[in-house]
């Protein structure tokens, strides 16, 4: 009984109650369904997180510096990212194509923010690996920074868990920067900076 009346919420939030608006010797939902309906509004609305997200959509070359061991140079690359909002602008997709450590390079990425976790995330998976990243962050208005925390695993220990910080900080309309620090044995260090320019 419970799968039905889910099921019958979910046409209501999809189809906006035309089920019930063509036979109208339905019974009016209940008052469980209509909390429920409720609860999909919710879930789903766009929000003021998800209009700032805004400011991301369009067209960004990026310069990539990478610090792969301290004792060494940094290396870099160039890039272009195309990002667009998707989903009535629940999501911010962006689609990554450049080099990395002098190889073609290709990474797709989702930013968005959860309303029921109440929190930003974004998401990565790129032509150099078969993982899956993902983090979760939140805004800061007095330095217009957003900040997230995940993990990734160790590719020079399997079944190893690194910690990552990842920074992201407007500059002004048209710049910003991403910033990638990964923690081991208790040390943290920046590993990766992107400058973002739009076009």
């Amino acid at each position: 009984m419970k799968t039905l009346q889910i099921a019958i919420v979910f046409a209501l939030a999809v189809f906006g109650g035309s089920a019930f608006a063509q036979d109208k010797a339905a019974p009016a939902p209940s008052k469980e369904q209509q909390a429920m309906m409720a609860a999909f509004e919710r879930m789903g609305a766009v929000r003021p997180e998800h209009k700032q997200l805004d400011y991301f959509v369009g067209d960004w070359n990026t310069k990539t510096t990478m610090w792969m061991d301290p004792k060494a140079p940094p290396q870099s690359s160039e890039g272009k990212v195309h990002c667009e909002a998707v989903f009535g602008g629940r999501y911010v997709e962006s689609k990554y194509d450049g080099s990395m450590m002098g190889q073609p390079f290709s990474g797709r990425g989702v930013l968005g923010f959860d309303n029921l976790g109440e929190r930003y995330f974004n998401t990565w998976i790129d032509s150099m690996s078969t993982g899956f990243w993902l983090a979760y962050g939140h805004h800061d208005k007095a330095t217009n920074t957003y900040a997230f925390r995940g993990e990734m695993d160790d590719p020079m220990q399997p079944k190893t868990k690194v910690a990552v910080r990842e920074v992201i900080h407007i500059v002004d309309p048209t710049h910003y920067t991403f910033e990638w620090y990964e923690t081991h044995k208790g040390k943290e260090a920046k590993t990766m900076q992107i400058e973002y320019t739009k076009q």
